[in-house]
């Protein structure tokens, strides 16, 4: 039987890590997980109770995924759209960005 592995990198919020974290205990053949420190800024919006430690990530206990919303601080860093680049042209093609 294959065993899952999940992504966690700094492009996911600290609610998606959560979520992994969750998924991961209630599954019986979870593997491993990725974990990638999120900049102390994106913790303070997102204040977490899950957290890293001698190699092992833990849930936390707070209710539901763990993890808050500091409004006041996000509101001070509005939303600004960005790109990653795309290997694919409208037409479909592939190219190199």
């Amino acid at each position: 039987m294959y065993s899952s592995g999940f992504h966690g990198a700094t492009d996911l919020s600290p609610v998606t890590m959560a979520a992994a974290l969750h998924f991961n205990t209630a599954i019986h053949n979870f593997g491993i997980q990725e974990h990638m420190p999120h900049d102390p800024l994106v913790d303070e919006v997102f204040p977490h109770d899950y957290h890293f430690k001698d190699g092992f990530m833990y849930v936390g206990d707070k209710p539901g995924l763990g993890v808050d919303l500091d409004i006041d601080l996000a509101s001070k860093y509005p939303y600004q759209r960005a790109f990653l680049p795309v290997n694919r042209r409208e037409d479909g093609t592939m190219w190199n960005w």
